[in-house]
């Protein structure tokens, strides 16, 4: 007290703020010298326990200030006081934490279709106050709900306003390319070749840190280019793109498709040296392909074009003979560019008069389908060609296995094409018998004429 009572007295001519706060440093001197004097007392009386509580003081030290129990921290609001201003780290993980909060609700919301909900909730969330992360995610969760809402203007909509709001965003090229793919799905591909161009050039000026991130979406960009000429029908654009992505030493391009895309754009073009040559390279390179079928189908049709029949047929008789994986997974698809190239191959060959290769594919057509519907068409060929063969027994077999399946399909039950054929194949029938009988009434008559007068009248 003397010691507190001198400095007061000293400090007379010093103003009374600072003396207080010299009266207080004076204060807490002497209350560590008495702290000193007591552990020293302590430590006398009981050395064993003060070494002990040295340990623990130690190891408390070591521990610094920002490890706070989580336990105690989430609690934090147990012993809030209006005496303190509230910590703002401690206000920044609060609100972080509820707009987290937010965002999985309306993640979750979204995820159970309830639209109405998960719309509120991102809309709310980009109406406060949160930080630019959070309010970029509610926005891109805001414009992808609008998109499988089915409102694509909305989501484009959307879309724009986020390049407006964060142009220098890493997920800017990304935002660009889907922006193409609703372009092109609401029928606006001027707007989405606009678009898969402005991901190349704006990945250029992103950062490299995601390199391969961004080589994906470039890649992506000029595949979406290619397709949308394609699906325009804009061919000759379509296979200069085509032919430029095919040359890329690219491990992530699916070149099987791109090369079967180019083959059906060449064919269209008329091109069909180059289609044979695409073609064949398809079938070598992917012959478990489920495109192969149809490949096969264009192969076939651009060596008939070309007159290379014989390679045509070989071709048709190796897809009609196929017994691929893909043909067991995808059945439908394999008949039906089976039954389309072995048609037209087969009907080129008739009219060529070709009657044997002809023959051959339409008997492998007949057993593709059992069915009444297709195997009758099939039959009636296979009876012309017979005929053109001078088979008329057999021709008349085949009218007559026809005929026999017409109980398969009732009268009101028959395609007008299905009633042509019965109704062809009994004329036919009736008509080879009228000639068969006619040979047999008049042969006696031939066997009575003199050798002369047959060997006159034959030519």
């Amino acid at each position: 007290m003397n010691l507190v009572s001198r400095t007061a007295k000293r400090g007379n001519g010093v103003s009374s703020a600072f003396g207080f706060q010299l009266w207080v440093m004076t204060a807490m001197c002497c209350a560590a010298f008495a702290n000193d004097d007591a552990s020293v007392a302590s430590e006398a009386k009981h050395p064993v326990e003060s070494g002990l509580e040295d340990n623990r003081t130690s190891n408390t030290q070591s521990t610094t200030a920002t490890d706070i129990n989580i336990a105690l921290r989430n609690s934090s609001s147990l012993i809030a006081s209006s005496n303190l201003q509230e910590a703002a780290a401690q206000t920044r993980h609060v609100k972080q934490q509820d707009f987290q909060s937010q965002l999985d609700r309306g993640a979750q919301e979204k995820r159970d279709k309830n639209i109405a909900g998960a719309e509120k909730t991102f809309i709310g969330l980009l109406d406060s106050d949160a930080p630019p992360e959070f309010q970029r995610t509610a926005l891109l969760e805001l414009a992808l709900l609008a998109q499988e809402s089915e409102q694509l203007a909305r989501a484009q909509q959307i879309f724009a306003q986020y390049l407006t709001r964060f142009p220098d965003d890493p997920s800017v090229a990304e935002v660009m390319l889907r922006q193409g793919l609703l372009y092109r799905q609401m029928g606006a591909p001027n707007l989405a070749l606009a678009k898969f161009y402005s991901v190349m050039t704006t990945s250029l000026r992103l950062k490299l840190d995601r390199l391969e991130y961004y080589q994906r979406l470039v890649l992506q960009a000029q595949t979406e280019i290619a397709d949308t000429y394609y699906l325009q029908g804009k061919f000759e654009e379509a296979a200069d793109f085509l032919n430029r992505l095919l040359k890329l030493d690219n491990s992530q391009l699916n070149k099987g498709q791109s090369l079967y895309k180019l083959v059906r754009s060449l064919s269209a073009l008329g091109r069909q040296t180059d289609v044979v040559v695409q073609a064949e390279m398809f079938v070598t390179r992917y012959p478990a392909a489920g495109e192969l079928p149809e490949i096969r189908f264009l192969l076939a049709d651009g060596l008939k074009k070309l007159g290379r029949m014989r390679e045509a047929m070989q071709q048709v008789l190796a897809l009609l003979e196929s017994q691929q994986t893909n043909a067991v997974r995808n059945p439908e698809n394999w008949i039906y560019w089976q039954q389309r190239a072995g048609n037209e191959i087969a009907n080129q060959l008739y009219k060529e008069g070709d009657y044997v290769n002809a023959l051959e594919i339409y008997l492998n057509l007949a057993s593709l389908n059992r069915s009444a519907a297709w195997q009758l068409p099939v039959w009636y060929q296979m009876g012309l060609v017979y005929e053109r063969l001078e088979q008329p027994q057999k021709a008349s077999e085949t009218y007559g296995r026809i005929l026999d399946r017409q109980k398969e399909l009732p009268a009101d039950n028959r395609s007008p094409s299905l009633t042509i054929v019965l109704e062809m194949a009994q004329w036919r029938k009736d008509h080879l018998q009228w000639h068969v009988q006619a040979d047999n009434a008049t042969a006696p008559l031939r066997a009575a004429e003199p050798p002369e007068k047959v060997a006159l009248a034959a030519p």
